[in-house]
């Protein structure tokens, strides 16, 4: 059940994820959680519905696609307007149903788009876009980039995606060469951070990576290459890492529910094969860590907790990776100091179980546990 924009909500008794065995009395108004203190009730005591309650942060995914309704975009050509547009407003409902109540959307989704859906579906889902990702057909020199990011600054994104490097498309002795010359990946850096706008870099791995360092942008995506060193100097310069593990690991499946070509299958076992020792990399050094899912077909849209499942597994703690998808997202996106947390004057964006969300054995059990999802935004904070 999504609780759309509660004005005034109360909870007592109930446990907050992650600290303990404290329970408090929290108040909602506004939107925001306007009263959080701890119960001075017995310890032993049930909440007063009888049931014991915990809630957490809504999550925030940094690495979405939610404009894209198939793996291959020709297939997407090819339905029409309406279908096209129900399929997104699904992606929405899915999205949050599963405690993911911000998004970034990585390429595909037009800020205008997010209006639409949020205004005419209902659906109150915080989203970050980035409008386009600019790519290969991009790199003509400095003068058309800047023609380019114009068109990207217009459609009112607060992002701009640069595929710096291949992805499963392309060959493996081939994926990490950059798709920019370091000029033109430079001036797209600078052009955008002088336009106050965010960058995220899509690469898996080599040079775009110290590229990435030297220019200070905000995030790396994906970074199953990353070496150790290029770890320590993403946590030197304060980039963040937005692995995507889960994906791979989905993708290289040839009998799952993406059902890829056997070459695509290849090319994702080796990506996920290198994936782990790139997130202990980071982790080890330090790095800013941030949870991101790449989902973007209907068959993926509601399973994200699946990646807190591969961070896991790839030597997150499960305080780690609460954190990550919480208020370690919330600090990529720059939205801090009133996103990620359950604290007076935050935004009302959370999720509330049955069972303690820390002991979940998986992302199944903790979809299984969840009792409603909480988001404090008005139609107005969304468009």
């Amino acid at each position: 059940m999504i609780n759309k924009h509660p004005r005034e909500q109360t909870f007592n008794r109930i446990f907050i994820a992650g600290i303990g065995d404290k329970r408090f009395d929290i108040a909602i108004k506004d939107g925001r959680f306007s009263s959080i203190v701890e119960s001075g009730r017995e310890d032993g005591e049930l909440a007063p519905s009888g049931q014991d309650l915990w809630i957490s942060p809504g999550v925030i995914d940094l690495h979405t696609h939610l404009a894209w309704t198939d793996f291959d975009h020709d297939d997407q050509l090819r339905r029409d307007a309406r279908e096209i547009e129900a399929m997104q407003a699904e992606a929405f409902a899915a999205t949050l149903r599963t405690g993911v109540t911000t998004a970034r959307d990585a390429g595909g989704l037009l800020p205008g788009t997010v209006a639409h859906l949020v205004q005419h579906y209902g659906q109150p889902l915080r989203v970050q876009t980035s409008s386009d990702m600019l790519g290969t057909a991009d790199a003509r020199g400095v003068k058309y980039l800047e023609q380019r990011m114009k068109q990207i600054f217009d459609t009112g994104a607060g992002w701009i995606k640069i595929m710096a490097t291949g992805g499963l498309g392309a060959p493996a002795e081939k994926v990490l060469d950059p798709n920019f010359s370091q000029e033109e990946f430079s001036f797209i850096v600078r052009h955008a951070h002088a336009h106050h706008k965010k960058v995220m870099v899509h690469t898996w791995g080599g040079v775009t990576i110290d590229w990435s360092i030297q220019a200070k942008v905000e995030s790396i995506e994906h970074g199953m290459y990353l070496t150790e060193e290029q770890a320590n100097g993403l946590a030197q310069s304060g980039v963040a890492y937005v692995p995507t593990a889960s994906i791979y690991r989905i993708a290289a499946d040839p009998s799952g529910v993406l059902a890829l070509p056997p070459v695509i299958c290849d090319r994702a076992a080796r990506a996920a094969e290198a994936h782990p020792n790139a997130v202990r990399y980071a982790r080890r050094a330090g790095v800013h860590i941030g949870f991101g899912t790449d989902y973007a077909t209907p068959a993926l849209h509601g399973y994200n907790l699946q990646e807190l499942d591969t961070l896991l597994d790839y030597g997150l703690t499960r305080a780690e990776a609460w954190q990550a998808a919480t208020a370690g997202a919330a600090e990529i996106l720059g939205s801090g100091h009133e996103l990620g947390q359950i604290a007076e004057g935050y935004l009302a964006d959370a999720i509330i179980f049955d069972a303690d969300p820390y002991q979940a054995a998986d992302a199944a059990q903790l979809r299984q546990s969840m009792v409603s999802v909480i988001t404090g935004a008005a139609e107005a904070d969304l468009i």
